[in-house]
């Protein structure tokens, strides 16, 4: 999300984007399986469109990698999701800029419950 801030990502142009799916951020469209969702890398979010069936591990928090396309709107239309397991099944490149996700994963956990524990 950071790079694709920075305006790294070509129009058109496909690339990887590695990430946590922001809590709260998930929308499913009930009639299709159309999903979109915010993806950070603790410093930038990116929102997500996504059409199909998403993998068994992907939920709020969870580490992921989106293959796609920047749209004109700024959204990424993504072509495949694929959940985060282990960084040995990541690109290199992904695996490096998730370093820091366990310390964004516990900060968002701790937002949820607090924002939770006022409802």
């Amino acid at each position: 999300p950071s790079a694709l801030a920075t305006g790294q990502a070509p129009m058109g142009a496909s690339f990887r984007l590695g990430g946590l799916v922001v809590p709260g951020t998930v929308k499913r469209d009930p009639a299709s399986l159309k999903v979109e969702f915010a993806l950070t890398d603790c410093a930038k979010e990116v929102t997500v469109r996504f059409k199909g069936i998403l993998p068994d591990l992907f939920r709020e928090g969870q580490g992921i990698i989106a293959m796609g396309k920047m749209a004109g709107d700024g959204v990424v239309e993504a072509s495949e999701v694929l959940a985060k397991h282990d960084e040995n099944y990541m690109p290199p490149e992904v695996a490096e800029g998730m370093k820091d996700a366990d310390a964004c994963r516990a900060a968002q956990k701790a937002m949820a419950k607090a924002v939770g524990s006022r409802s």
